[in-house]
């Protein structure tokens, strides 16, 4: 397995690293006083200004968070039934004004299904948690964790159930709901076939253009202890274990900065801004920085429209980049949460993914409140989303207590075994 090289603390944000994440012992550590406005220390540099966590910077970050997943998953469970469909299918099936409230997909099955793009979200967070967890034992590599992860997510698509002698399953391992099929792009099924770890030096599928790698990295964004930079540095890391394609990873980096911007207050206009600055610099980045810039042109061309989110789309409305314009666009112009997500799933391209990339958004900017509570009421597997989400607010907020060299709590660790 390919090891990282240290990122240099020096860099300026819009100089994001062409290295690789540190690796032991040039560790990344929210230490034990981290805020929204706190953060790592690279190679014992700090990356951002140290602050405290107050009791209402506890609570804001926890409810976006929990915005930021529970908006992708409704986003993810609303597209799900017009995916495939173009938006004339759409209206011929669902009326003049589209798919408008959650429905079963084909008519079977339940209103609020998720899909595989929730899953993969999910285990995200899960392998975020374990390699903060895993700090303490000096193997701080977070690509790893996650790859981990997603492996005990492939196992998901294949066992009938949890297998009680994997050691290493946790809670969110255990949970039954998350043992189906949920129509898992091609390149998430190959990617994590085997305990290979693709890097950006040997990815896997280095032709997948899809979105699925972009729709799982929202959690990335949720590390606002991180600078920026660090953030598309994992997100695109851990995008390339699955899909190689310099589109398709810088898409999912791209994303993650957004999102990282709108949890620590920013407005959408300037976090994409500054996805656009960190992504200047990367090599590929023309297809993905040009569709952002599609987006944010777009909202100043007339009335927000399922044509106008079309017309973001110059391919199929499938490839990585084109669904984050269309996600960022709608997020853009969106009245409000529900008006932002309905606009986003009413067209020909992958109503799915664009879904839960604007319903992350969006989550991120409000918080939890004000995602549709119709839409949570019939959400699958809300209580699961919940639960993590929660358990990923306290560990980046209360970490050290958990799991520190003065204190460990056994049932913690045995939510997020450390091995």
């Amino acid at each position: 397995m390919d090891t990282a090289t240290e990122t240099s603390g020096e860099q300026r944000e819009q100089q994001p690293p062409a290295a690789t994440l540190p690796t032991a012992p040039h560790r990344t550590s929210l230490g034990p006083a981290s805020g929204p406005n706190a953060g790592a220390t690279i190679g014992g540099r700090a990356a951002v200004t140290t602050g405290l966590w107050g009791r209402a910077e506890q609570q804001d970050f926890r409810s976006r968070v929990r915005g930021t997943l529970l908006g992708s998953s409704i986003g993810d469970a609303l597209g799900a039934p017009v995916s495939g469909f173009t938006l004339d299918g759409i209206l011929e099936a669902h009326g003049p004004a589209g798919l408008t409230e959650p429905a079963a997909a084909g008519g079977r099955g339940r209103a609020g299904r998720v899909t595989a793009a929730t899953q993969l979200a999910l285990f995200t967070v899960d392998g975020l948690i374990r390699a903060h967890v895993r700090r303490d034992t000096g193997a701080w590599h977070p690509p790893t964790d996650v790859h981990r992860a997603y492996l005990r997510w492939a196992a998901t698509q294949s066992d009938w159930g949890p297998d009680e002698r994997r050691e290493d399953n946790g809670w969110l391992g255990q949970e039954e709901w998350l043992y189906a099929r949920r129509d898992p792009a091609r390149a998430c099924l190959t990617g994590f076939a085997d305990a290979v770890l693709g890097t950006l030096d040997q990815p896997k599928n280095p032709s997948a253009l899809d979105s699925a790698a972009t729709t799982r990295s929202s959690p990335f964004g949720l590390l606002v202890g991180w600078e920026s930079s660090l953030v598309l540095q994992l997100a695109v890391e851990c995008a390339a274990q699955s899909h190689g394609h310099p589109t398709a990873y810088l898409s999912a980096g791209a994303h993650a900065v957004i999102v990282h911007g709108l949890t620590r207050g920013e407005s959408l206009d300037s976090a994409v801004q500054r996805a656009l600055g960190l992504l200047g610099v990367r090599p590929g980045h023309q297809p993905v920085t040009d569709a952002l810039q599609r987006a944010l042109a777009a909202v100043t061309t007339g009335t927000p429209s399922p044509k106008a989110v079309e017309a973001l789309s110059p391919g199929h409305g499938r490839n990585a980049e084109e669904v984050l314009a269309v996600a960022v666009y709608c997020a853009l112009v969106a009245e409000n949460v529900a008006h932002g997500i309905r606009l986003a799933v009413n067209h020909g391209g992958d109503s799915t993914a664009a879904g839960a990339l604007c319903g992350a958004l969006l989550g991120a900017q409000h918080g939890e409140t004000a995602l549709p509570a119709a839409w949570l009421a019939g959400l699958e597997g809300r209580s699961s989303v919940l639960e993590l989400a929660d358990d990923f607010a306290l560990e980046m907020t209360q970490g050290p207590a958990l799991h520190g060299p003065a204190a460990a709590s056994p049932a913690w660790l045995t939510r997020y075994p450390r091995d």
